[in-house]
């Protein structure tokens, strides 16, 4: 076992790298730990409804009677998919041909023979085979999974993948999100997501390789560093980090460590000495504003010294924090100025339609003057982190909530909610966690002593794995271990918005009684110790120019867009005018089927033009 090490980067060494990670196109399904060749499975599938949980008996796993095509990652919910029924359906089978041109895109090679197949997601309930043989099986519908299938695909040119999902919608112990437990959408939910909704891919790489990267900065200058070996590296080789900044053309430093024993991963704490000096550290500091990135190249040497695997990757050095009713970002107040995503498209549901849709949506994000986006009950492919990333913008990490509170569905949130925290802890946009929202999967926790365990229990297993970010336990309302106090307050009129959040003496009677909606923001004894108080949902107006939908709804509703516009810029005067709250969050980015309430339609355009928007939200012209 590898012991946390300091390590100063030197620049004796400059290895040849690959891509630079930090200028990928955005389509690699895993952005931090890039390799060079992949091979994307996504495309037409065959596919068939199990309504009636047959095809295991019936030895589906071979192949099942008359399929239909289906375009994966797009769920068969959705018209994307080429399916589009979005009634119940709790059992699904997917398959699909891999052949010898897949394994050579793939990179398959003497040097590279391990073949692993990736799932980015599969909601809620995987089970895969190979040419009828059994490979594995997984749980939890946003989080992915990887198989070494190297044995499966020999001894022929084509090989059958088979693929049976299951997602009951009427079990409310599975983290669901927003997907809705009644046939037909309604309220604040939406149509479900049932099997494969991320990219499907296949990698080649060497019998021992690097599984995983983990990159959290403590300070200005030194980040810890992490990686993790899929069969253990052995004593004696070796794992060299080079750093660049790509920006400036300019090589960061380089080090090496030796494997002191056998091991499936090695800790370094790497110092970069360009920021020894305090007066120009924030040249290479990430933010929205300039957001930086850092590129890397991991490299494992065998004992030989000859070169195993080779990575490249890339991270932001900058940290987050929160003090004196203040968010910090780079140890200095930020005023956080968020809007609330579902991640839901209208045709394609909620995987995107394109890589290059997730570029876009952070695009239009910042457009509208915005500089963080809570991606909201949903843990969203890391492709849309990565130009959050890029492009600059502050994320909230959201769980998707599962509705009940049994020992079955504790299990499940907690298990998916740490994959989902390691898979996207080296992320420098994230910078909050928020494993529950508004009580849900915890209705009771004002009362309850399991219920608040429970929620303060998820809250420190997230600090646990990553003690570099604030974490809100139950935003919203109900808190009982927080280090931001998340409000939601859907008050319309603006002069009243502000009397709730007008100063210190607004924070006691907020604190100190029940909160909007009839909920206690504090509970289970929570002390009100300073932290940051952030206005997390607001706003929600309805307005539909063009075609109306007769079921559209929203918290308040404008008249016209000129209405819709200065409710808007009432709400977020109220909160200019505040000198009680560190940031906020608006309901939301865009409409979503029957929540008609977005600051863009669900097509993505803008309800009036963008510059009367980010005026509105910004105070600014």
């Amino acid at each position: 076992m590898s012991v946390p090490t300091s390590h100063a980067l030197d620049h004796s060494t400059t290895p040849s790298s690959p891509t630079r990670a930090s200028r990928q196109d955005g389509s690699y399904p895993r952005p931090q730990v890039l390799r060079e060749r992949w091979a994307s499975l996504d495309g037409i599938w065959s596919f068939r409804h199990d309504d009636t949980d047959r095809g295991v008996t019936a030895g589906w796993s071979d192949g099942f009677p008359e399929p239909r095509d289906i375009v994966v990652p797009f769920p068969p919910e959705s018209p994307a998919s080429g399916i589009g029924e979005p009634g119940f359906h709790p059992v699904v089978w997917y398959s699909r041909t891999v052949t010898s041109d897949d394994l050579e895109r793939a990179g398959r090679s003497e040097s590279s023979p391990r073949v692993l197949l990736h799932f980015g997601a599969v909601d809620y309930r995987a089970s895969v085979w190979i040419d009828g043989a059994f490979i594995g099986d997984h749980e939890g519908g946003h989080t992915p999974f990887t198989f070494d299938v190297s044995a499966s695909l020999t001894g022929a040119d084509e090989h059958t993948i088979v693929v049976r999902a299951e997602d009951d919608p009427l079990d409310l112990t599975q983290p669901r999100g927003k997907q809705d437990w009644h046939e037909d959408a309604h309220a604040i939910w939406y149509r479900r997501t049932t099997g494969i909704w991320q990219t499907v891919w296949l990698e080649a790489v060497p019998d021992t390789s690097i599984r995983s990267l983990r990159w959290i900065p403590l300070d200005h200058e030194r980040v810890s560093f992490r990686a993790s070996f899929r069969n253990k590296a052995a004593a004696g080789s070796r794992v060299r980090v080079a750093l660049h900044w790509d920006e400036a053309g300019e090589d960061l430093g380089t080090t090496e460590m030796v494997v002191p024993t056998a091991t499936d991963h090695l800790d370094l704490v790497l110092t970069v000495p360009r920021q020894s000096n305090g007066q120009a550290e924030d040249e290479l500091q990430w933010t929205p504003e300039k957001p930086r990135l850092i590129d890397a190249t991991v490299t494992l040497i065998d004992t030989s010294g000859a070169e195993l695997d080779v990575v490249a990757s890339y991270l932001g050095l900058r940290t987050v924090g929160v003090d004196r009713g203040s968010f910090l970002l780079n140890d200095r107040p930020y005023d956080v100025r968020s809007v609330l995503n579902q991640g839901y498209w209208p045709d394609s549901h909620i995987a995107a339609p394109s890589a290059a849709a997730h570029r876009r949506e952070v695009e239009l994000i910042k457009s509208l003057g915005f500089t963080a986006v809570r991606l909201h009950q949903k843990i969203e492919d890391p492709r849309f982190l990565y130009w959050a990333d890029r492009l600059g913008l502050l994320v909230w990490g959201e769980a998707p909530g599962a509705y009940a509170f049994t020992p079955t569905a504790v299990q499940r949130l907690m298990r998916e909610w740490m994959d989902a925290v390691e898979r996207d802890v080296s992320h420098p946009s994230i910078v909050t966690w928020v494993p529950v929202n508004e009580s849900w999967g915890v209705q009771h926790i004002s009362s309850d002593p399991a219920q608040q365990a429970y929620a303060r229990s998820l809250a420190d297993v997230t600090r646990a794995l990553d003690p570099s970010r604030p974490v809100i336990s139950n935003d919203g309302w109900e808190h009982v271990s927080s280090d931001i106090i998340g409000v939601h307050d859907y008050e319309g009129d603006g002069e009243v918005l502000a009397r709730t959040f007008a100063d210190a003496a607004s924070r006691q009677a907020l604190l100190s009684g029940m909160g909007p909606a009839g909920r206690r923001i504090l509970v289970d004894g929570a002390a009100d110790v300073g932290q940051p108080v952030m206005l997390t949902e607001f706003g929600g107006v309805n307005f539909q120019p063009g075609v109306r939908r007769e079921d559209g709804w929203g918290y308040t509703t404008a008249s016209d867009g000129d209405d819709w516009i200065d409710r808007i810029g009432a709400l977020y005067d109220a909160i200019r005018a505040s000198t009680l709250l560190a940031g906020s969050c608006y309901t939301q980015f865009t409409d979503t089927m029957q929540e008609t309430n977005g600051l863009l339609t669900a097509d993505r355009e803008p309800k009036v033009p963008v510059e009367l928007i980010r005026r509105a939200v910004t105070g600014r012209d």
